[in-house]
């Protein structure tokens, strides 16, 4: 009896097999300490919602969406991303990029910073309209990641657009009372903050709860608690009782 061969098993690379760089650097000082500043001030925000700890963050990270050739050419990078419900390690291995067709969850947000006049981040371009064009990165994000919310971040406007899908387009959408831009599946807003950080007076992006309270990144926190305690001492040492004691 003749036993048909078996069609051959497909594999498709993942996140060790393809390139973890395009070769390309970050183009300012600011926009390393932006990503530090997102990202340590929602962690406590991200813990809560995943006590088992799975959730991932992506700074600059390759999110692979089609398999082309060069591979990069299938890739799109955000200055920084959050996926919800998946592990922040993947067999044990730090992640080298994100693989669509690996992982299937997209990212809830993804955030660029604006270095040019924003052309590139705003860019709709479909590769379907030529076969030798670029997808432009708001198409990528609309049309093949589907990410449900997209920030554009321009620190030289302070200013940040923030874009919803909604059916299959993003619509963009209107600030709050507050000038801020409500995630509710985080519970969170984005907007503008004047203020220092890492030495630079500059509109920094954001997040506030949504009673509108600033989030504050850990050594903020640690300067708040620290403040809390010296005024506490005060009003001991007033009432004549030592702190050391207490």
């Amino acid at each position: 009896m003749t036993i048909a061969n078996s069609p051959p098993q497909l594999s498709l690379p993942d996140h060790k097999q393809l390139p973890e760089s395009d070769g390309t650097f970050v183009k300012n000082f600011q926009e390393h300490p932006q990503s530090l500043l997102l990202t340590s001030s929602i962690q406590p925000v991200l813990q809560a919602l995943h006590p088992d700890g799975q959730y991932a963050i992506g700074q600059d990270c390759g999110i692979y969406w089609r398999l082309v050739d060069p591979p990069e050419r299938g890739a799109e990078a955000p200055d920084w991303f959050y996926v919800p419900n998946v592990a922040p390690l993947l067999d044990g291995e730090r992640r080298r990029s994100y693989v669509m067709w690996k992982e299937i969850i997209a990212p809830l947000i993804a955030i660029q910073f604006v270095s040019g006049d924003g052309t590139e981040e705003r860019d709709r371009t479909s590769p379907f309209d030529n076969n030798e064009a670029q997808a432009g990165k708001f198409w990528v994000y609309e049309q093949a990641i589907r990410i449900p919310f997209y920030a554009i971040y321009e620190v030289d406007r302070a200013s940040v657009e923030v874009y919803e899908l909604i059916g299959n387009r993003y619509q963009q959408l209107s600030p709050n009372d507050r000038g801020h831009y409500p995630i509710p599946n985080l519970g969170v807003e984005l907007g503008i903050w004047q203020g220092v950080f890492f030495n630079q007076n500059l509109p920094w992006l954001r997040w506030w709860d949504s009673a509108g309270n600033l989030l504050l990144t850990g050594d903020e926190r640690a300067d708040q608690e620290h403040q809390r305690a010296e005024r506490l001492a005060a009003k001991l040492r007033e009432l004549g009782v030592d702190p050391s004691d207490v």
